[in-house]
């Protein structure tokens, strides 16, 4: 099955001001005394909190920065549809072993709405705490609904920030945070992306930008945190049900969810060759995070949203597969087309 995606639903996906790099130096020093390289956003650059929000304090300041970092894009996406509450399938952070508590709750969707002034059909909305592959996951649950006609559009979302103390120390801890010394680190980023999902009668073609197919599902039993060996299935299996599902042209644009971690290089490598019939010779590559950071959450909705915006202004050729690895066991891909595939 692939959907429409909605044009200005797509375009705000990543709520990044601007295209450059965000890849600074900041204030907070790890272990070895050097100042972490994080990809935050300027406080000046997000929405302030609204007023029934801003005097609570029972909000923590890495959901404070959620609720910030998501106002802009979710008002953008629902801006579409007009007149009726949409349900609303959003990924948040990934539980960190040594930090077992989800940032986000369903509780989090009703903070979400105060803050945007958004109207959530919160009785068909969900949360997940998938991570990167959390959102494309939710693309599927978000596919059955429209198919099913219990709903005739849908937004689908993930929002993130690794700007937490807390997490940043055990990430440390770890030695995977990128800083003089730790090549083999990541950049914590943070951003939220909104996409809107309807039926193919429901957009008038104006505002479509692109088709998403169903997403396909994988499990990596040797994720990170595992002690089983990694031997890359996941995200073969992942890649391999996305392509069955689709009569689509050879993949030409691959989009991932590489953070800059050599951990992940093994698992696409095996991905690629067991569905090497499914790409051209020689598909164009891109890994945003090396502009943004690694977003998280956000990483699926964006990387849709921008395989999305390269096909309809003709700097992507397509189709495009947008794939996305967790921290833990969850693998996804999806197809972006500029036509039904």
């Amino acid at each position: 099955m692939t959907t429409p995606l909605g044009l200005r639903a797509a375009a705000t996906a990543a709520a990044v001001r601007g295209g450059i790099s965000r890849l600074r130096e900041s204030s907070i020093i790890n272990r070895k005394g050097a100042p972490m390289i994080l990809a935050a956003l300027a406080d000046s650059d997000l929405h302030p909190l609204s007023p029934p929000l801003a005097s609570r304090h029972d909000l923590t300041s890495r959901q404070v920065r959620m609720l910030r970092l998501a106002t802009l894009a979710l008002q953008e996406a629902a801006s579409v549809i007009l007149g009726e509450p949409l349900p609303l399938l959003l990924a948040g952070p990934e539980p960190h072993p040594k930090k077992p508590t989800p940032a986000l709750e369903k509780g989090f969707l009703e903070l979400l709405s105060l803050q945007t002034g958004v109207s959530l059909d919160l009785g068909r909305s969900e949360v997940s705490s998938g991570g990167r592959a959390g959102a494309l996951a939710l693309l599927g649950r978000a596919m059955e609904l429209l198919s099913s006609r219990k709903a005739t559009s849908i937004l689908v979302g993930g929002v993130d920030s690794h700007l937490d103390t807390g997490l940043l120390g055990v990430l440390d801890e770890e030695g995977r945070v990128h800083a003089e010394e730790v090549l083999d680190g990541f950049v914590p980023g943070e951003g939220a992306g909104f996409l809107l999902l309807s039926s193919r009668n429901t957009l008038p073609p104006s505002t479509r930008l692109a088709f998403v197919s169903t997403p396909g599902l994988g499990v990596e039993q040797g994720h990170r945190y595992s002690t089983e060996p990694y031997l890359g299935n996941g995200l073969a299996d992942a890649i391999r049900a996305a392509v069955r599902r689709a009569s689509a042209p050879p993949i030409r644009t691959v989009l991932a969810s590489f953070n800059g971690e050599s951990f992940g290089a093994k698992e696409w490598g095996v991905a690629f060759i067991r569905n090497r019939d499914a790409f051209q010779e020689e598909p164009r590559m891109e890994h945003p995070a090396d502009c943004f950071g690694d977003l998280g959450a956000a990483c699926g909705p964006v990387l849709i949203g921008l395989a999305a915006l390269g096909l309809k202004k003709g700097y992507l050729p397509g189709p495009c597969l947008a794939w996305c690895s967790s921290e833990g066991a969850a693998r996804a891909a999806a197809l972006v087309s500029s036509e039904p595939v």
